[in-house]
């Protein structure tokens, strides 16, 4: 073990949104006056959206600095050499007090191209869902371009998205080239890959406080689209206390749900860093040589050079994450 190294924390970087509300600050605690907080990112490598640290020795010393000083201890051998020293994942939490726009991610491929960045895997975790609150992930029948283009031309694309009706603990797993939207009064965590490429496709004829509509990106969603895909973005997983259950294994990251309630000992086999986001209640994780607690709303960072870490907690929910 790399003795400089412990569970770290970073400063929220909080971002007002057209669509944004009040519940990570009245449900998760973000520490923050704005009046339509619509999303936290808890770790981020995004250029200009950089995550600084908040905690112990490397207080102040941004995400980048860190992979710089740590390199393979911070991510892991193989993830070091795939990803140098760029973090492959984006964490957030988002908070929809109206509908988000109507939207989808490029691949690998398509963003490299266009963008010079990675694509857009990601997986939703719902924590909490107002009554009758919902989500739209892909399409109510069998679709080809010239339907899609149809209604999107005939401003009738809601008569052929699914909407899904959710609650608390409900899991999606959006792949790059699927339809998808939070529907308004979700709060959920969401898991990426180190990305910020959008195309919006419909906004619900909406308008900022200048009266202005919110740029869409329709020339550059139709390459994208990927209109074979599967009815199988629900994700079903088990909920077994003090053992990970896993949620979503994609080449991308895998996330595993955590139901805590004795102390457990982690042995890090996978030579990768591992995320913990707490989505209930909370905990304690102590290493060899320090200790974090973790609460509702909060995110830590292990290191790949921390081979041995305990959990406690009485009653703690934690989705778990590596790559």
């Amino acid at each position: 073990m790399n003795q400089d190294l412990y569970p770290i924390k970073f400063q929220p970087i909080l971002k007002e949104k057209i669509w944004g509300g009040q519940k990570l600050h009245t449900l998760l605690n973000k520490d923050s006056k704005l009046p339509n907080i619509g999303e936290s990112w808890e770790i981020s490598d995004v250029e200009n959206d950089t995550s600084v640290i908040l905690n112990g020795a490397l207080k102040g010393k941004s995400l980048k600095d860190l992979l710089e000083i740590f390199k393979a201890d911070l991510l892991g051998e193989k993830n070091y050499k795939i990803f140098g020293n760029k973090f492959p994942l984006l964490i957030k939490f988002i908070d929809a007090r109206e509908d988000l726009s109507i939207q989808l991610h490029p691949n690998d491929e398509l963003a490299a191209k266009r963008h010079n960045s990675f694509g857009k895997t990601e997986m939703w975790y719902v924590m909490q869902a107002d009554d009758d609150a919902n989500l739209i992930v892909g399409f109510n029948q069998k679709m080809t371009p010239e339907k899609y283009l149809k209604h999107l031309e005939d401003k009738t694309l809601t008569e052929i998205l699914n909407f899904d009706q959710v609650k608390t603990g409900d899991t999606y797993f959006i792949e790059v080239g699927r339809v998808h939207a939070i529907g308004a009064g979700v709060l959920l965590a969401e898991i990426q890959q180190t990305s910020d490429i959008t195309y919006r496709v419909y906004d619900w004829d909406r308008v900022d406080d200048k009266g202005n509509e919110r740029e869409l990106h329709n020339d550059l969603a139709i390459d994208a689209f990927n209109f074979e895909m599967e009815d199988d973005f629900r994700v079903a997983y088990e909920t077994d206390k003090n053992s990970s259950n896993e949620m979503v294994s994609c080449p991308y990251f895998t996330t595993s749900f955590l139901h805590i309630t004795e102390p457990i000992l982690k042995i890090n086999t996978k030579d990768s860093f591992f995320i913990y986001i707490c989505v209930e209640g909370e905990a304690m994780i102590e290493t060899e040589n320090a200790s974090e607690f973790i609460q509702k709303g909060e995110t830590i960072l292990i290191p790949a050079g921390i081979e041995t870490y305990k959990i406690t907690s009485a009653n703690a929910k934690l989705l778990e994450v590596y790559v």
